[in-house]
C-alpha cells in the first residue's frame, strides 16, 4: 500500500474533479458513452486543466490540444472500463482502506490531513473527488493483483536460468519509450501511417529539434505519454529478450529503433545506468508466529462483518486464550486466514515488514511465547503469538525472490496491456465530442527526411 500511495498523488489530481462554482452553468455534454456509463465533458476538461497546470511554463512540450484531449479522455476511459470490470468481479475497497489511503498520501507529501484539503482547495479540487478518484486507484490496483494471482506464474526453472545469466553485481537501466500505437488488424495505410510518424518523430530527436521528453509528452501513445514516457528503472531480467541484448551496448542518451511490437511501433532511450547492489551475506532476523484472523467488510461468502463485530470478535478470542485456550486449536477454529487456519495460525518463519508494518511491529514487540492484543490492519483484525526468532543468512532467497519477482512483473505488464486491449476493443465507447479515437490513424509528426 505505501509504495502504491506513494506514487497515487500526481496521477489522483489528473482524474479529480474540481470545486464548481455555485452560479448557473449550462448543461454539461457528454464527452464519451462508456458502456453503461458516460464521461461527462466538464470531467474531461477539469482533467486536461489539470495537466495543462502541471506544465504551466512549458506547455510547449504538449502535443495539439486535440491530441491532449485524447489522450487524457483515453485514460479516463480505461480508468471506467476497469472500475466496472473490478465490480463486476467482486473487486471492492472498504471506506476505511480509502481513510488509510488519505492518510498515506498526506503523510508521504509531509502534509497534515487539513493541510491536503487545503492544498487541493487552493487547486481548485474537491476533496469528496479525490476519495473518489483515490478508490478508484485502489480498486485497480486491486483487480491488478488478481489478474497477477489468475494469470501470472513463474516457474524454477526461469528462476534458475535468470540467476545463471546475472552478473556478479548486475546493473540496472533506466529507461524511456515513445510508442506509436496500432490497431488489432491495422491496415496496410495505417501501419505505412505509424511507421511514417515514429521515422518523423525519430528525425526531430536526430536533428535535436526536440528532446526525447518532450517527444514522448507529444507523439506517443502510451499511457505513461505525459510522463515523457518514463519506464523506470529495470535490471536485465525486467526487460525483453528482444532489447536485453542491444541494451548492453547502447551508451547513456542513446535512442534505439524505431522497432515494431505487438503494440506499434516504438522508440527505446537508455537514460541512466547504475550497478546494482553486490549479493553479499544478508543476515537479518527472522520471526516465526502464529495469528488468528478476522476479516472486516465482505468476506467472501456471502456476509458482511463491520469493524465493531471483528473488534468484539478478536476480544472474546483474546479473553478465550488468556483464560487458558489453546492458540492452535482456536485458530484452527475461528482464523479467517485460509492459507494459515488448518496449519493452527502458523505463518512459519518470515521478516518483520513480509507482512507490512503493522504487523510486523507487533511481532517485533513480543517476548517468545507471549500472545498480543487485538491489532488492526487493511486485511481484518488480528491477535499474533510469537513463536521464536532467528538470524539468517537471506541473500541467496532475496535473489531468488527478486528474480522472480522481476520476471512476473515483466509478464504482468506485457500481459496487462493486452487485457487492456482487450478490454477497450470489446467495449462500447461512443465518443461524442469530436476528440480522435484510439484506434483512428496516429496523429501526424514531421516527417522524416529523405536523407
Amino acid at each position: 500500500m505505501n509504495k502504491l500511495v506513494a506514487c497515487l498523488f500526481v496521477a489522483v489530481v489528473l482524474w479529480s474533479g474540481c470545486v464548481v462554482p455555485a452560479q448557473a452553468q449550462p448543461l454539461d455534454r457528454i464527452a464519451a458513452v462508456v458502456d453503461e456509463d458516460v464521461i461527462l465533458q466538464s470531467e474531461l476538461d477539469r482533467a486536461v486543466a489539470n495537466i495543462l497546470g502541471q506544465y504551466a511554463n512549458r506547455q510547449d512540450q504538449l502535443p495539439p490540444r486535440d491530441v491532449l484531449d485524447r489522450q487524457v479522455l483515453e485514460r479516463l476511459i480505461l480508468v471506467r472500463l476497469q472500475s466496472a470490470r473490478a465490480a463486476e468481479s467482486g473487486v471492492r475497497v472498504s471506506d476505511e482502506e480509502v481513510d488509510a489511503a488519505v492518510n498515506n498520501v498526506a503523510r508521504q507529501n509531509n502534509l497534515s490531513l487539513d493541510q491536503l484539503r487545503q492544498q487541493l482547495a487552493s487547486s481548485g479540487s474537491s476533496f469528496s473527488d479525490f476519495r473518489a478518484s483515490l478508490r478508484d486507484e485502489l480498486v485497480i490496483q486491486r483487480l491488478r493483483q488478481s489478474f497477477a494471482q489468475s494469470r501470472i506464474s513463474v516457474s524454477d526453472g526461469e528462476v534458475d536460468a535468470a540467476l545463471a545469466a546475472q552478473t556478479a553485481v548486475g546493473t540496472q537501466y533506466r529507461l524511456a519509450h515513445i510508442l506509436v500505437a496500432l490497431p488489432e488488424g491495422a491496415t496496410p495505410e495505417q501501419i505505412t501511417t505509424a511507421q511514417q510518424k515514429i521515422d518523423g518523430v525519430k528525425n526531430l530527436l536526430d536533428k535535436r529539434e526536440m528532446d526525447f521528453h518532450a517527444a514522448a509528452v507529444r507523439y506517443s501513445d502510451s499511457p505513461n505519454a505525459l510522463e515523457g514516457g518514463e519506464l523506470g528503472w529495470r535490471s536485465l531480467d525486467e526487460i525483453p529478450a528482444a532489447f536485453a541484448g542491444t541494451i548492453r551496448a547502447m551508451q547513456v542518451g542513446q535512442v534505439i529503433g524505431p522497432t515494431r511490437g505487438p503494440s506499434g511501433f516504438q522508440l527505446l532511450k537508455l537514460v541512466e545506468m547504475r550497478d546494482a547492489e553486490a549479493g553479499a551475506a544478508n543476515n537479518v532476523t527472522q520471526f516465526q508466529a502464529r495469528h488468528i484472523l478476522i476479516r472486516t467488510g465482505d468476506t467472501g461468502t456471502g456476509t458482511t462483518v463491520s469493524d465493531a463485530q471483528a473488534k468484539a470478535k478478536i476480544d472474546t478470542l483474546r479473553a478465550r486464550i488468556e483464560g487458558g485456550a489453546d492458540f492452535v486449536a482456536t485458530a484452527k477454529d475461528s482464523s479467517d486466514d485460509a492459507s494459515s487456519r488448518a496449519k493452527g495460525g502458523d505463518l512459519g518463519w518470515f521478516t518483520q515488514d513480509e507482512f507490512g508494518p503493522e504487523f510486523g511491529v507487533q511481532v517485533a514487540g513480543l517476548q517468545d511465547g507471549q500472545v498480543s492484543a487485538p491489532f488492526k490492519t487493511q486485511a481484518g483484525w488480528h491477535i499474533v503469538q510469537r513463536i521464536g526468532t532467528r538470524q539468517a543468512d537471506v541473500s541467496h532467497d532475496n535473489r531468488r525472490a527478486k528474480i522472480r519477482e522481476t520476471i512476473g512483473q515483466r509478464k504482468l505488464e506485457d500481459e496487462w496491456n493486452r487485457y487492456l486491449r482487450e478490454l477497450r476493443g470489446e467495449a462500447f465507447v461512443d465518443i461524442r465530442n469530436g476528440t480522435q479515437p484510439a484506434d483512428a490513424a496516429p496523429a501526424k509528426a514531421p516527417a522524416a527526411s529523405g536523407s
